[in-house]
């Protein structure tokens, strides 16, 4: 009898935690490695550390909040259903809410940051497209897990706006990389899951022969980007190890499938591809980090 009231205490903060904590562990790379680049290059921009310290708090605290407000809504198979289980993930939410609230209170001061709302606001739209999209079935899931991803990637945009102080063509261009990017690794681990058992080059093919045709089309649509000078050349780089990785995939024979190690693969994808384009970015628009002395 003793050692059941601490197995039951046990058994009670695991599912408080998996209450409000996100379960999406995917997302969090997805929104991680966008906040990271627009980050690292605004601030080398112009060496305004605050407001992206401010922006990623909000933006960590509101994507958290999600998860806990679900919970207590019921609009997920995770339920908070007792008082003690609703009381907590309450009183988390609260906390979360007040965090955002502060952080982005402080961003939009005295009419600061301004362009912040429309970033949010598109934001916000592309999510309650998503949700639309998944009440639709399976069949528009990974549409659905693409826009959700543009939502996402909104966040370098607005990490390099609050430390620049200007929404212009560099913002965009992070956006619209890290959605790349983005899509490209929804595709290949929704691949790697689905061919699991395929051995052959025609067995992987059968199977992803979209991600496949569609690394072959992104090929030319960046030189097309690079011709018209709508991005960088240096950029062109960030996305070759991930164009390497999915290619050699088909070429490589079976190799079994270990979700575990998938994630920690495509996380390092994630974090290689982040500092390649920082760093492109940096050295294309000629700027420079501040070194640890500057004020």
């Amino acid at each position: 009898m003793t050692d059941i009231a601490p197995n039951i205490r046990t058994a009670q903060q695991v599912r408080i935690r998996a209450l409000v904590v996100p379960r999406e562990h995917g997302a969090w790379g997805l929104l991680l490695v966008p906040i990271f680049t627009g980050a690292v290059v605004g601030v080398a921009s112009s060496h305004k550390l605050g407001p992206v310290v401010l922006f990623t708090l909000a933006a960590l605290a509101l994507f958290w909040l999600r998860t806990p407000v679900e919970s207590l809504l019921g609009t997920t198979p995770m339920k908070a259903q007792t008082a003690q289980e609703r009381r907590g993930v309450l009183m988390v939410s609260l906390g979360l809410a007040g965090l955002t609230t502060g952080c982005l209170a402080a961003l939009l001061w005295s009419g600061q940051n301004s362009s912040l709302l429309l970033l949010g606001g598109i934001a916000a739209l592309l999510f309650v497209v998503r949700t639309l999209l998944m009440k639709l079935g399976r069949r528009m899931r990974m549409t659905a897990q693409m826009v959700g991803a543009l939502g996402l990637t909104s966040t370098a945009a607005a990490a390099y706006y609050v430390s620049a102080g200007h929404l212009d063509k560099p913002a965009l261009v992070l956006w619209g990389a890290n959605w790349v990017f983005a899509g490209n690794q929804i595709h290949f681990v929704q691949l790697r899951i689905h061919a699991a058992r395929a051995a052959t080059f025609a067995e992987k093919f059968a199977r992803g022969r979209v991600f496949f045709l569609g690394q072959i089309a992104l090929l030319p649509v960046l030189a097309a980007a690079l011709h018209w000078r709508l991005m960088p050349r240096l950029v062109m780089l960030a996305f070759l190890p991930g164009l390497v990785r999915g290619f050699y995939w088909f070429f490589r024979g079976h190799q079994s499938l270990q979700v575990k190690t998938l994630g920690w693969s495509e996380m390092r994808q994630g974090i290689l591809f982040g500092i390649l384009l920082a760093a492109a970015l940096i050295l294309s628009l000629g700027c420079h980090l501040p070194s640890p002395d500057s004020n």
